[in-house]
């Protein structure tokens, strides 16, 4: 059936496998019906949730249709859940909106205490979008396309079995930059530059910087350092054939393929980016503080600037 043009429709998903999404989103789903908006669920995840008397939701089975013609998607859950989401959304311009259930929770917008308010702002559409830069990712061997994927946060190559290094080349722009020993390579975007990225030692990039990430996970060699290059750059990981030593491409740590001896990994800016939902305009520093917990004791800048300016 065709949706009429007036209806509203959200996209509503959760990690269902945990209680207090399952509550949450019963609670999200019958107060988004009230206000007279439809909901649309994933038909897995609808029948795990106890929807009271009256409320009613539609339900799709297919992923690749999930969001058509949907103004938005709600996400209640963890980093993964949204990453999750965002299978649903790439290639579309419906924008994610994620309420934190999980811990650091860095793609999320809200935290679930603040459900009844962001509900309210939904309704009276106050909220805004920003795109997300992404990755597309294609494996090569002998000139042959094997495979190809993307990511929101990080293509990461990695060595198959524990008690054995990846040889690997890497490359910028068509041109080799290094060949060294290592645990895998890490190439991120700005959003991805607080995951995994992180944790491997990679530069935290503020969001509205267009960049593409390449850091070396325990590489030995002298020279292995992060890289921060320009979004129109080309990455490359070249895993050398010359011995035995197989690794796998993950990207987002959801989506894999298997990297034979000889294979060749290129990252570049993908032509879909994503759109995460916005509904404060505080800056990406408040964020860190806030999501890190680091302290700032002793900051004395606002004091200051007032005091120059009496």
């Amino acid at each position: 059936m065709t949706p009429s043009p007036r209806e509203r429709r959200i996209l509503l998903t959760a990690h269902t496998g945990r209680e207090e999404a399952r509550i949450i989103a019963t609670q999200v789903a019958t107060a988004l019906q009230t206000h007279g908006l439809v909901v649309r669920m994933l038909e897995e995840e609808a029948r795990d949730l106890e929807l009271p008397p009256g409320c009613e939701v539609e339900t799709v089975e297919a992923e690749d249709a999930a969001a058509q013609d949907c103004e938005l998607v709600l996400v209640l859950g963890g980093d993964g859940t949204i990453l999750r989401a965002a299978e649903l959304t790439h290639g579309t311009t419906t924008p994610l909106l994620g309420v934190n259930l999980g811990h650091v929770g860095f793609l999320a917008e809200a935290e679930s205490e603040d459900v009844e308010k962001l509900i309210g702002m939904v309704v009276d559409r106050h909220y805004s979008s920003e795109e997300r830069l992404t990755l597309d990712v294609t494996v090569y061997r002998d000139k042959e396309v094997v495979g190809s994927t993307w990511a929101l946060n990080e293509a990461t190559v990695e060595k198959a079995a524990r008690q054995r290094m990846l040889e690997v080349v890497v490359e910028v722009d068509n041109r080799p930059l290094s060949r060294f020993g290592c645990d895998g390579v890490v190439c991120a975007t700005p959003t991805g530059s607080t995951a995994y990225n992180f944790s491997a030692g990679g530069p935290i990039v503020w969001p509205g910087v267009e960049a593409l990430l390449m850091v070396p996970i325990s590489a030995h060699a002298l020279f292995a350092r992060p890289l921060v290059v320009a979004p129109t750059s080309v990455l490359a990981v070249e895993v050398l054939d010359r011995t035995d030593a197989t690794g796998v491409l993950w990207c987002d740590g959801r989506r894999a393929v298997d990297l034979p001896p000889g294979a060749r990994i290129e990252v570049r800016r993908g032509r879909s980016p994503v759109r995460l939902v916005r509904l404060h305009e505080a800056p990406f520093t408040d964020r860190l503080v806030a999501k890190f917990g680091l302290s700032v004791e002793g900051w004395r800048g606002a004091a200051e600037r007032r005091r120059r300016e009496a």
